[in-house]
């Protein structure tokens, strides 16, 4: 008889706290703002790779290049929220992967990887890539996902314990645009994480829409992110509903995005409390997360 497969609770924060009622703990160790830190232990520890504010201020020369200008959030013409580094700098990616190689020296769970990708399609151009892309004898979308997939597997090679991905929410263009191949990379990593923030989840249907396809687009476990560092008792009520729709689906996970703790006790005090939103998680059988509350109530 298949053992039945059970939804994981879990929380991605920005400080390295356990949190009773949670099975999953992902801590940022390093920041789009290039701030570092020691690893957190018994946690998966989330490196941004290739956004680094705080490098390119001290080296400019390292940032990707288009024909419309830098990667820098100051560019008007881009659009971007973070800054970001050239992939194929050799220097910089030398000092990352040593960072990830000195987590892994801790006792920790593993080691998840987020914006290590090109910043978008038209990047980048910089005179290394050009050289790097005419030497290679592949097209311009092959050899920019080359270069991520064996960035990857460099990083891999430095992980002990669970080597995840988290995965810009573009299932169709995730190789045209950044350069991430979803076959080549399913063949890396243990599980994919999949960001959809939001400030709400009022309107939630594009939630569902994209957790679908990324779950019949990927080969290995899918684990999804939600917002909830805005918590209102109206976010809070949208925001569990929106758990209780995807829960139905094959998730590995669900991961709330916090900012510490206690805010992740207010959403499990808040669902716990809330007699109404119990009842209708039992009259339409969303049987995960009553499971989930359930357990909560023992503990809050």
């Amino acid at each position: 008889m298949s053992k039945v497969k059970v939804m994981k609770i879990g929380l991605v924060t920005y400080k390295p706290e356990f949190v009773e009622g949670f099975d999953l703990h992902v801590y940022y160790s390093k920041w789009v703002d290039g701030q570092v830190f020691p690893a957190a232990k018994g946690m998966q520890n989330d490196v941004s790779v290739l956004c680094d504010a705080k490098a390119i201020r001290e080296d400019p020369s390292i940032v990707a290049l288009s024909k419309n200008g830098p990667a820098l959030r100051r560019n008007k013409r881009s659009h971007f929220v973070f800054d970001y580094v050239c992939p194929t700098n050799p220097s910089y990616r030398s000092r990352v992967m040593d960072y990830i190689e000195g987590l892994s020296k801790e006792e920790i769970l593993g080691v998840t990887l987020n914006l290590y990708h090109f910043p978008d399609q038209e990047f980048c151009i910089c005179p290394r890539c050009i050289e790097k892309w005419k030497l290679s004898g592949l097209n311009w979308i092959q050899w920019r996902a080359q270069t991520i997939t064996e960035l990857l597997r460099e990083a891999k090679s430095k992980v002990k314990g669970t080597f995840a991905v988290e995965i810009y929410p573009d299932p169709v263009l995730a190789k045209e645009r950044f350069g991430i191949d979803l076959e080549a990379v399913g063949n890396l990593v243990d599980y994919f994480h999949v960001p959809l923030s939001s400030r709400d989840y009022l309107t939630s249907y594009w939630v569902d829409i994209i957790t679908r396809d990324f779950i019949a687009t990927l080969k290995k476990p899918v684990v999804v992110e939600l917002s909830a560092e805005i918590p209102t008792d109206e976010k809070l009520d949208a925001l569990l509903r929106t758990i209780a729709y995807i829960s139905r689906h094959n998730l590995d996970a669900v991961l709330l995005l916090v900012h510490d703790s206690e805010n992740a006790r207010q959403v499990a005090k808040f669902a716990v409390q809330n007699n109404d939103l119990r009842e209708w998680f039992a009259k339409y059988e969303f049987e995960e997360m009553s499971r989930i509350v359930d357990r909560w109530a023992k503990l809050y």
